[in-house]
């Protein structure tokens, strides 16, 4: 098996890798690090999961000489959420080094961005949105760039920014060297690497190593009123390393996680009543190891995927089969082995049947120190239903009024769920979801609000038929 030692790396890039406990490169760092290392150009597909990050981040900090104050390098990604965790994993990485990060993305402050980037930094990991702007600004000079990655450039597309990203590649030394990472290979994708890489490296991770590799899969009858108890006896008994608990709904996230507290247990909740200050800050002690338990919803999850996790728990049995293994795919990442555990009440055995079916795998009963053979998951497949949005990463919202509010039962996500699954939308689409007591209030991208109106009138929830409509403005 090949080691990190076997690759062309410094002796402080190998110390940084022995530091965050890499022990093998995956298929993409094996593949990708050798031609970076030469100079080379690199198209790489690989889904998030595989280590992409340190298949560019090593040979990237490799090149940085922190006794240049010049910006030297720079990451662009589509999300902010992208954008932190590039920067903990190259700033762990760097950080025998000396090497500065500093990140810029929408939704902080800009004017303390630029005193950061005033301050120094040689490399910049930044939303192309927050970018631009900067750029815009004179507050990001990018003359002396000479590496630039552009890391999951499918969802940059998707997010309708792929002529910004040309304009900020037009701005960059034509000397530089660029790496481009994409799950899928679209054609304007192709085109933006046929425009502006020199004769690439091109590295296609099959589709096996793509998806989690090792999965022990298991399921847990209990009543609810026995849920919580049940979940602190499976967390003594499996000792994880870091635990992922999911859960359906905001309510009981703020609930289960103040249960465990009051248990002893160091745990943090994860959702989207939180500002986005907090949820910054538990994804950034999540994704650094400082956390070992974290509860969340589903939608406020996105954006999170840490190395370290060695057990998901589905506290609530997930509210689609497909869902069920978008959350179990967050453990067992690059290579590592991992464990899920699905917690369902007896009326809810056709739900575990049901997600059976889909995985393809059957869920065998968790008993202390249980073993089966892992299980590889099922790629989810892509969609392309991301509405298209500006440069500063806000798309133009309607706002709709929902028929039914905490009288009739209704919750938050029961709205967001009630349209992603009507009208296919992902669900970082639908914000800003108002629940009073006789009414509710959800914005949409603006063009998708005639189909969300069409689509979701008609949905129960709990016995409640739901009727949208247009706000008057």
């Amino acid at each position: 098996m090949t080691t990190f030692a076997d690759l062309p790396l410094a002796p402080d890039i190998l110390a940084a890798v022995r530091d965050v406990g890499y022990e093998a490169p995956s298929a993409i760092q094996e593949q990708a690090i050798p031609p970076l290392l030469e100079g080379s150009d690199v198209i790489g597909q690989a889904q998030t999961g595989s280590g992409k990050t340190a298949a560019f981040g090593l040979p990237l900090l490799q090149y940085v000489d922190p006794q240049d104050p010049e910006l030297q390098a720079l990451v662009l990604t589509p999300t902010r959420e992208l954008c932190i965790q590039v920067t903990q994993a190259l700033r762990a990485y760097g950080k025998r080094k000396g090497v500065d990060v500093v990140a810029v993305f929408g939704g902080a402050p800009i004017r303390s961005q630029q005193a950061q980037l005033r301050a120094g930094g040689h490399v910049v990991v930044g939303t192309v949105g927050r970018v631009k702007d900067l750029i815009s600004r004179h507050s990001l000079m990018l003359h002396s760039c000479r590496f630039v990655v552009l890391d999951e450039a499918d969802e940059m597309l998707d997010l309708g920014f792929l002529e910004d990203v040309e304009r900020i590649l037009s701005l960059t030394p034509s000397s530089r060297q660029t790496a481009l990472f994409s799950a899928t290979m679209p054609p304007e994708i192709r085109r933006l690497a046929d425009q502006y890489l020199y004769e690439p490296v091109t590295i296609k991770v099959k589709t096996a190593t793509m998806t989690v590799d090792s999965v022990e899969q298991f399921a847990l009858e209990v009543a609810q009123r026995e849920k919580a108890d049940a979940l602190v006896s499976v967390l003594q008994a499996e000792r994880p390393a870091q635990a992922l608990v999911f859960v359906r709904t905001k309510i009981r996230c703020d609930q289960l996680s103040r249960t465990l507290r009051d248990r002893g247990l160091n745990v943090k909740a994860l959702h989207g009543d939180m500002s986005q200050g907090a949820r910054d800050g538990v994804m950034i002690s999540f994704k650094d190891g400082r956390l070992p338990l974290l509860v969340a919803t589903d939608v406020a999850s996105r954006g999170l995927d840490i190395v370290g996790v060695s057990h998901i728990v589905n506290y609530d049995v997930p509210i689609s089969p497909d869902v069920y293994v978008h959350r179990i795919g967050r453990t067992a990442r690059v290579g590592r082995s991992g464990r899920a555990i699905t917690f369902y009440e007896p009326r809810q055995r056709r739900e575990i049947e049901a997600i059976e079916s889909h995985a393809g795998v059957r869920l065998a009963p968790w008993v202390k120190d249980a073993h089966v053979a892992p299980t590889p998951v099922k790629q989810r497949p892509r969609r392309h239903s991301k509405p298209r949005v500006s440069a500063n990463g806000e798309a133009p919202a309607r706002k709709l009024i929902v028929s039914g509010g905490r009288a009739a039962g209704i919750e938050p996500s029961d709205i967001v769920h009630a349209i992603t699954s009507a009208t296919g939308l992902d669900g970082e689409a639908v914000r800003n979801v108002r629940v009073l007591e006789r009414f509710a209030f959800v914005e949409v991208p603006q063009d998708a609000a005639g189909r969300v109106v069409e689509l979701v009138a008609g949905t129960e929830i709990r016995g409640h038929e739901l009727r949208l409509e247009p706000a008057r403005r």
